[in-house]
């Protein structure tokens, strides 16, 4: 586990850009944290760093946005709402834990209890402060 600490939410958007750009279809980020803490701040750099420009927000209500992007699509859910893996996979939201053509990030990743995916980068967000934030990740870019 590797940490990186941000002092911005725009140093939490280029942390995760930089992440985005070595990110290959199959990839999956299950990112961790408490409310606010800046999951979907991450998730507008991962976005960009796969050369999308539309406006990232986060799915709490439709559970899953797809971003068609210059390197690969995101598949972006937000688990929120959803108590347990049997309402998961009832949503059918299960394929994105094995996404074949593109790369999905799952905010409130903790709520799948169920086997992980094979190419997955647990990403945790901690708040230090008004603006800080440590961030730890399972990132390998020679996993591919």
């Amino acid at each position: 586990m590797a940490t990186f600490t941000s002092h911005s939410p725009e140093e939490t958007i280029r942390f995760g850009e930089g992440l985005g750009r070595a990110a290959r279809p199959g990839w999956v980020f299950g990112l961790s944290g408490d409310l606010g803490a800046g999951k979907t701040q991450f998730v507008k750099g991962l976005a960009l760093g796969l050369g999308i420009k539309a406006r990232i927000a986060s799915p709490t209500f439709a559970l899953v946005n797809e971003h068609r992007g210059e390197h690969a699509t995101l598949f972006h859910l937000d688990l929120y709402r959803l108590d347990n893996n049997a309402h998961i996979v009832a949503a059918g939201l299960e394929d994105y834990l094995a996404p074949r053509d593109g790369v999905s990030v799952i905010e409130w990743f903790e709520r799948w209890t169920g086997a992980p995916p094979e190419r997955l980068c647990r990403v945790h967000i901690r708040v230090l402060g008004e603006t800080g934030r440590q961030i730890d990740y399972n990132y390998d870019p020679a996993r591919d």
